[in-house]
């Protein structure tokens, strides 16, 4: 990836409201007038809650509840700008039609089954009504030691080609025609600092490139179990400059993240081909894909589909394996398509600040029986 001038200047903060928490049993109405009853709060992010959640009736929602709500003061960005997402690509209809149409066994994206506002004691919000999946790819991480196989950290990755985080959503091709590169010191540093990417950092809208940059990161913390700018996450523009220093020299990457141990070949054939993408260059997927696969073939595996969360060292199984859970646990980013359907917005009220900003949402972070990404990314939708 090329060396840019650098920015100045950091983005501020952006201070949105606090979400106030429901007890169970609240019951929120949709804008087709279908009523949803909340269960119990599983999660809690920046700015919104997420709840257990069923369609309203004389019964609670238990712990097995189908579904999850999210809900977000409506004058807060994040929820806004994912549910116009998932409205026009989420619908159950459009999912099952995509998944067809590409013959695949799953696709990792949350149904869409409604949203609305909710008025709460003199306050607004709003909410989103989405599949409820497993157990998010951190936990599972942390659970591990944060560490995952060599085996399991490719397994996933070839799942996670595509990155997405629908709370940051962004049409990086409207109408065919990709953005122009252009850094803006308002947006600099964007995401979770230790995995988004350069362009990110410096204020330029995502890419294509920038998702696959924010992968590697993924996949060399999953396996070495850190990251070398991970000792000041607090000064950004020093998480910046050190990716732009390792990018330029993927050796040294490997060799400060793996220092006493077999260095990952694949990992960094993946990373030196990332570096030569241009910003608007479409990637040749299956090249990547290539990469990885070689990558399970030099260790004795292959891609059978089958991820195995036992705590591992450097990649090696140790010889306790982790506890294994009645449900098969998930994975956090999603493999999409790169195309969007319209749909009718005029039920959805604007916030007064539209700028994206990092989401939390269970579902966007979990997959159904297969695959991953830990944290937060951004993702660029087109048309």
């Amino acid at each position: 990836m090329p060396y840019i001038k650098k920015t100045s200047g950091k983005r501020g903060p952006v201070k949105r409201k606090l979400a106030e928490e429901f007890a169970p049993g609240e019951v929120l109405t949709d804008t087709s007038k279908k009523e949803w009853k909340l269960g119990m709060p599983i999660g809690q992010g920046g700015f919104g809650c997420l709840y257990l959640a069923d369609v309203n009736s004389s019964k609670s929602v238990g712990s097995d509840a189908p579904y999850v709500i999210k809900v977000e003061p409506s004058q807060n960005g994040p929820l806004f700008t994912e549910l116009k997402f998932y409205m026009r690509a989420a619908k159950p209809e459009q999912i099952q039609k995509w998944t067809s149409s590409h013959k695949l066994k799953y696709l990792g994206v949350p149904k869409y089954w409604g949203s609305g506002l909710h008025q709460k004691n003199g306050n607004s919000y709003r909410f989103m009504v989405m599949d409820r999946f497993g157990r998010d790819l951190q936990k599972i991480y942390e659970e591990n030691a944060k560490q995952f196989a060599h085996k399991t950290v490719l397994k996933l990755s070839l799942r996670i080609v595509y990155l997405v985080d629908y709370g940051l959503a962004y049409r990086y091709c409207p109408e065919g025609v990709h953005k122009k590169y252009k850094e803006d010191p308002k947006r600099c540093h964007d995401g979770t600092i230790e995995y988004t990417s350069i362009d990110a950092h410096k204020g330029v809208a995502p890419s294509r490139r920038g998702d696959l940059e924010i992968l590697g990161y993924c996949m060399i913390h999953w396996l070495s179990g850190h990251l070398p700018w991970e000792d000041n996450l607090k000064d950004p523009n020093y998480v910046r400059d050190s990716k732009i220093r390792y990018s330029e020299n993927i050796t040294d990457l490997m060799n400060k993240c793996f220092p006493e141990t077999e260095k990952p070949d694949e990992i960094a054939k993946y990373m030196e081909k990332v570096k030569l993408l241009s910003y608007e260059e479409k990637p040749l997927y299956q090249h990547f894909r290539e990469i990885l696969l070689q990558g399970l073939k030099a260790i004795g595996q292959k891609d059978d589909g089958i991820l195995d969360f036992s705590f591992s060292e450097n990649g090696d199984l140790r010889t306790k394996p982790v506890q294994k859970k009645k449900r098969k646990a998930a994975a956090s980013a999603a493999a999409t398509t790169e195309e969007s359907t319209g749909t009718d917005m005029e039920d959805v009220e604007s916030p007064r600040k539209k700028r994206p900003a990092r989401c939390n949402s269970e579902a966007t972070k979990t997959l159904k029986k297969s695959s991953p990404k830990g944290r937060r990314t951004r993702k660029r939708v087109q048309k």
